[in-house]
């Protein structure tokens, strides 16, 4: 009895095994993602370096918002540890909200790439795995145009810097059955600069540093293979 009792289990961890290693593969080592992101920058004025307008005092700025859709890629390097990089492009303007003409547009359809990189760690719960993750990002411009309220004043050419920055990320991936197939909710915190310069032909008339650190929240499908 002994005998066919240890036969039984030894038959049921056999069968077990390509069980858990099917498990294994569905969860995979690349997630892509594709996401709808709506970014939320802060854009305010940290620094006056040139000025030979004389920008009344008090002067402050902010960046709108916009939605864009992103797209994630994912490499697992272990079960619970993650890098991970995004592509999208957003677009933003930069009004005048106190010492300017309030809604004064000082630079309009500016265009960054914010390339990013992080790294993560994956709490597994079952369907559910929230994440903690933390990296690096470099804001890329790619065109930056002078603002409608600038144009009149004579300025000729606006530019913003690109500039290094961290980025802090919390999230959870949700599965949808066993396919691969979940569902994302992902947040992230930068922390970034850039420099704002306005032209009068060759002459630089204004510059001012300021503040970014966007939110980027996002929401949207993922597949795991």
């Amino acid at each position: 009895m002994n005998k066919v009792l240890a036969a039984a289990l030894a038959g049921s961890a056999m069968l077990a095994l390509p069980a858990q290693a099917m498990a294994q593969d569905n969860d995979g080592s690349v997630q892509v993602k594709l996401l709808g992101t709506y970014v939320v920058p802060d854009g305010k004025i940290t620094d006056l370096k040139t000025d030979i307008v004389g920008l009344p005092a008090g002067k402050q700025t902010e960046a709108n918002d916009n939605f864009v859709p992103t797209l994630a890629i994912e490499y697992f390097v272990s079960p619970n540890f993650s890098i991970e990089t995004i592509c999208c492009v957003t677009q933003h303007d930069v009004d005048a909200v106190a010492g300017l003409p309030a809604g004064a547009e000082l630079v309009s359809d500016a265009k960054v790439i914010p390339a990013t990189f992080t790294a993560k760690y994956h709490f597994d719960l079952g369907g559910v795995k929230p994440y903690l993750g933390a990296g690096a990002t470099y804001f890329w411009w790619i065109d930056v145009e002078p603002g409608a309220a600038t144009i009149p004043l004579g300025v000729t050419r606006t530019t913003l810097s690109d500039e290094f920055g961290l980025v802090l990320q919390g999230g959870a991936d949700i599965a949808i059955g066993d396919s691969g197939l979940g569902f994302t909710v992902d947040a992230k915190r930068y922390f970034v600069d850039t420099t704002a310069r306005w032209y009068a032909g060759d002459t630089l008339a204004i510059e001012t540093k300021h503040k970014l650190d966007p939110w980027v929240l996002s929401a949207g499908v993922s597949y795991r293979f």
